[in-house]
């Protein structure tokens, strides 16, 4: 009896989700076009780091070669934009990350993703807007700060912020409210605000070819020394030596490397575009041009604002805090701070907006599968918005700015969005190599108590004539040459099994360099990657699924490979106290799953209606 309860809370782990990609009715409103999502992507992608982070990475890591930096990241990114872009296209419902596991990998995977992106939404959303209260202040002449300061200060080191983010609060509020609204409404806002923060960047990079000299990209080791003695005095040598050699790569290719690491981080925030399956008019097509074109745009965005920069002034001359101003200074046009600071006010809402935006549609998604409380699905018939989950995002937020500081919290982001990508690169290759299935794309395991159920017919009799009839024999001969030029089951097999190999190898060899970098390291890093190539070779060999989607992803397996061997070093890079958060975090979660979930998920059969 008891082996039985295992193997029943075994298979509910371990169920797969249908999603009913024929049906166009949804409970939420579909009114979002392709510009909007480009707009939206664009906005979330696109805060205020474009005016900070270029200063610092070019000061302390690459130099004037952070345009090659900028230039790595984006394909890196890229990599995980095209494994979302097939999925919009396979499963064009809400969910994002969440859905695309629940479908593929099954019940587990689905929620711990889940989870960890409400965490990384919570979290982003309440440090932009102590961050937009920040930027603000500072403008008015840190008024705010001081008055709290004065009268509100809260001392608790460590534990609070300084003092309690009033302003925050009222800006979280004031989104949320217009999240409530309405999406096409919250939409309008974040184009506005995207577009004026495109054409101040647009300046910022006309300003520095106008004003901008290459000899700022040719600098010697005695153009630094003469200004280091000029600036600082005779007693600079390590000065010196932290601004590298000059040139165009004064830190080397290891600083350009290091550089693209940072700059990674640069481009989170488009897997947003993903949650709106259920609000756009074309998702199949939409959300796949949705995430490239936006990665395209900031692409050229980080490119132009760091060549202009780089070319401004010397690189170990710009301010690691605020960089523009500082340029502009330079150059002697104090009156461009004034768009500089415009457009950081932009940046920052339309990142803000972009943080809460996918929020309330992955609890929203997630309390409708009965993976969270049930009341949270609800949704408002007028505005067609999940308004409780909504709130309830808001609310979570808005007392997180109010008393936090969340800088120690910051790096758990990090966790929740590079698990999602990984998992999405595993997902596609999975998913490329099974079966066709013609009235079902995803196939869901039944509980014991489901298969009792007779309000359906059973899938597999459903499929009888689909698949092989003769079980293939399992031999090198079949694995490496497989008989037939469709996928089977057996084939289907091979490919998860070899996709759980790699994931084994890269997390494994990861997770060792992090512990103890040495020269045996070394050996097993080389050790893995031949296992790793050998393994994707029989995934090569693999007959691949010939259904016809609007996007693919191309050059698999290579791509996602490489998407999750990006994602997971980046992972493992983290410190000790970041991994103890997270799973503190997810103990939490899985107590808030076993008390708030339904006795049954919602499930759905993916048709596929397109022809072959």
């Amino acid at each position: 009896m008891e082996c039985q309860k295992i193997i029943n809370f075994g298979n509910q782990l371990l169920r797969r989700k249908n999603v009913d990609c024929a049906r166009e009715d949804s409970r939420l409103s579909r009114c979002l076009n392709t510009f909007d999502l480009v707009a939206l992507g664009v906005g979330s992608t696109l805060g205020a780091g474009v005016y900070v982070l270029a200063g610092a990475v070019a000061r302390e890591n690459a130099g004037p070669a952070i345009v090659i930096s900028f230039l790595i990241a984006s394909l890196a990114s890229v990599l995980a934009g095209l494994c979302y872009g097939e999925f919009g296209a396979r499963v064009p419902k809400t969910g994002s990350a969440y859905l695309y596991s629940y479908v593929t990998v099954g019940e587990l995977w689905a929620f711990v993703t889940g989870w960890n992106l409400i965490l990384s939404y919570v979290i982003g959303t309440s440090s932009v807007a102590r961050a937009w209260s920040a930027t603000f202040d500072e403008i008015i002449g840190q008024h705010i700060e001081e008055f709290c300061k004065r009268y509100m200060k809260m001392d608790a080191p460590g534990v609070l912020a300084k003092y309690p983010d009033i302003f925050a609060v009222v800006i979280i509020t004031i989104l949320t409210g217009l999240l409530i609204f309405g999406v096409k409404e919250s939409a309008l806002v974040n184009k506005v605000f995207t577009c004026i923060n495109i054409l101040v960047l647009g300046f910022v990079m006309v300003s520095g070819f106008v004003k901008g000299s290459i000899k700022n990209w040719q600098l010697t080791e005695q153009d630094i020394y003469n200004t280091s003695h000029g600036t600082y005095g005779d007693n600079q040598t390590q000065e010196e030596k932290l601004y590298g050699v000059g040139g165009f790569m004064p830190y080397g290719l290891k600083g350009v490397l290091s550089g693209a690491a940072t700059c990674f981080y640069a481009f989170v925030g488009f897997d947003c575009i993903a949650t709106t399956g259920e609000e756009v008019k074309n998702p199949q097509k939409a959300i796949p041009i949705g995430i490239v074109a936006s990665l395209l745009i900031c692409f050229v965005a980080y490119f132009g604002v760091s060549a202009a920069l780089t070319l401004m002034m010397p690189y170990y001359q710009l301010d690691t805090n605020s960089p523009l101003p500082n340029a502009f200074k330079y150059v002697g046009w104090d009156g461009a701070n004034y768009a500089v600071a415009v457009g950081s006010l932009c940046a920052l809402s339309t990142s803000l907006l972009g943080s809460m935006f996918p929020m309330p549609r992955i609890i929203y998604a997630m309390a409708e599968d009965g993976l969270l409380f049930k009341f949270l699905a609800k949704v408002n018939e007028k505005r067609k918005t999940p308004i409780i989950a909504t709130v309830t995002s808001g609310i979570i937020a808005a007392v997180m700015a109010f008393l936090f500081d969340l800088k120690d919290l910051v790096d758990l982001m990090s966790i929740g969005t590079l698990l999602a990508y990984s998992l999405v690169a595993a997902c596609v290759l999975v998913l490329r190599y099974q079966p066709e299935q013609p009235n079902l794309a995803y196939q869901m395991a039944r509980t014991t108590e489901e298969t009792d159920n007779n309000e359906s017919v059973s899938t597999s009799e459903s499929q009888a004539g689909f698949l092989p009839e003769e079980e293939e024999k399992c031999s090198l001969k079949t694995i490496l040459c497989p008989p037939n030029s469709d996928p089977s089951k057996f084939s289907g097999s091979v490919v998860s099994i070899s996709t759980f190999i790699i994931g084994f190898l890269i997390v494994g060899s990861c997770i060792l360099t992090a512990l103890e970098p040495s020269v045996l390291i070394k050996a097993i890093w080389i050790i893995a990657a031949i296992l790793v190539l050998v393994v994707s070779f029989v995934i090569w060999k693999q007959p691949e699924s010939k259904t016809k989607l609007s996007f693919k992803v191309p050059l698999l397996p290579l791509l996602p490979v490489v998407s999750i061997f990006v994602n997971v070093y980046l992972m493992m890079q983290l410190d000790l106290g970041t991994w103890i958060r997270f799973a503190v975090w997810m103990l939490i979660g899985l107590e808030i799953n076993q008390n708030g979930q339904e006795p049954t998920a919602r499930g759905f059969d993916c048709i596929q209606t397109r022809t072959r």
